[in-house]
């Protein structure tokens, strides 16, 4: 498998590796710490400003080499190349410094979205911008009153001339804080049923009438927010796909989320996080060892376990993505990889307690670290909430890849304004 390099000759994959494997040793610092260098993710991270500030730092560091958006088309910032040249690139970088916190959303979800539904000067605008690491996006789409009914939203976009005000609320937004511009999904049309009635904005974070509060969670992480609108202007310009038809851009959305969490997006740059909820097999080991229990059957056979599981999710994923990559799969068997991801996360996190024992409760001199395996467990259920929840990916599969009836909606094909709602 070849891509064009700049000369407009054909690299293979080999010969991108070699050079980027020199790049990355001349250019990058080492990774700061374990968990960075195990390729710490949404659920883990201390999400503060520096950090940051640090990732947008480490991408413009990749774009002014040539290895920033790597999976997305040249006329729009990016290399133009395969994800083999990704995934070539991501083996390599294992060990060094990378701006893993602008993945999720921005490079896998909201990007994937953005290159696929929106406008060309859109493109030309916002992707560019993030690729070379000026903008950083989120998502607003989930709202208090929703809990999985994405397309239940009831934040109000009214038209007025060349702007549409916006008043509502969305939450759980992942790094909202943080972000330029969000995907936000509001309601644009009442009297129509609740699939159709919805337009997707790219939406400036920060201006007036928008209000942002971090959510504490148990792990004691703050990167979840909730949004607040108050009479909030968006050009008409900044819409997403067609007017009442954010439904459309929304599921392409959902698709890239569900790909992003099961560990398959191929616009991922550095160690695949979905992966790494949980300590790895590697990081077991030296804990059992250090702990004295390397030698205890049971603490063995739960490390061999993990190792596992990482190995089937790892084959899983490669299967389900060249599936549908060929079409011998829909694109709706994402949702595999997703509750995969769900699924496995916990039990790599109980799996990591039962090990760590007293050390998940405690740090030991010298490992600051081991007391993660505690807070991955009081966290584990994140893992299938995140990403649309696996209850929610087994419908989908039930449905939509095996073809089995789909539940009863009341509200299908009825006016949204003739919806009950919150009773």
């Amino acid at each position: 498998m070849a891509a064009p390099t700049m000369a407009g000759e054909f690299e293979d994959v080999e010969s991108f590796r070699l050079r980027a494997r020199e790049w990355i040793a001349a250019n990058l610092p080492p990774a700061r710490s374990s968990s960075t260098d195990e390729g710490e993710d949404m659920m883990g991270s201390d999400f503060d400003d520096e950090a940051w500030i640090r990732a947008r730092e480490l991408q413009k560091l990749l774009y002014s080499g040539g290895f920033a958006g790597l999976c997305y088309p040249k006329q729009y910032g990016g290399q133009g190349l395969t994800p083999a040249h990704q995934k070539a690139f991501n083996d390599e970088v294992a060990g060094y410094e990378m701006p893993l916190l602008l993945n999720t959303p921005t490079f896998t979800i909201c990007g994937p979205t953005i290159l696929e539904m929106a406008n060309e000067n859109q493109k030309q605008e916002h992707l560019a911008a993030a690729i070379r690491g000026e903008e950083v996006f989120v998502q607003f789409l989930s709202e208090p009153s929703g809990g999985s009914d994405l397309a239940g939203a009831i934040t109000r976009a009214t038209r007025d001339g060349d702007v549409f005000v916006l008043n509502g609320s969305k939450i759980w937004s992942s790094g909202a804080y943080a972000a330029d511009y969000a995907l936000c999904l509001a309601r644009t049309d009442w009297d129509a049923p609740k699939h159709r009635g919805l337009t997707m904005f790219l939406l400036k974070v920060h201006q007036p009438g928008v209000e942002i509060r971090r959510i504490k969670q148990v792990n004691g992480n703050n990167e979840f927010c909730e949004e607040f609108f108050d009479d909030v202007e968006v050009p008409v310009e900044n819409v997403v796909g067609e007017i009442n038809g954010g439904w459309a851009v929304a599921s392409r959305q959902l698709f890239h989320e569900r790909n992003a969490v099961g560990g398959g997006s191929p616009y991922e740059s550095g160690n695949r996080g979905g992966l790494r909820r949980g300590a790895p097999a590697a990081t077991l080991i030296d804990l059992a060892r250090r702990t004295g229990r390397d030698r205890d059957r049971h603490v063995r056979e739960l490390i061999a376990e993990a190792h596992a599981i990482t190995k089937v999710q790892q084959h899983l994923i490669d299967r389900v993505v060249t599936g549908m990559r060929t079409e011998n799969l829909p694109p709706t068997s994402g949702s595999i990889i997703r509750l995969f991801s769900g699924e496995s996360a916990s039990r790599r996190a109980e799996i990591g307690l039962d090990v760590a024992g007293l050390q998940g409760v405690f740090s030991a001199p010298g490992h600051t670290g081991d007391r993660e395996n505690g807070e991955a467990f009081i966290f584990r259920q994140a893992g299938s909430l995140g990403g649309g929840s696996t209850e929610m990916a087994r419908n989908i599969i039930s449905e939509r890849v095996l073809g089995m009836p789909r539940e009863v909606a009341a509200d299908r094909d009825v006016a949204f304004n003739q919806v009950r709602r919150g009773r």
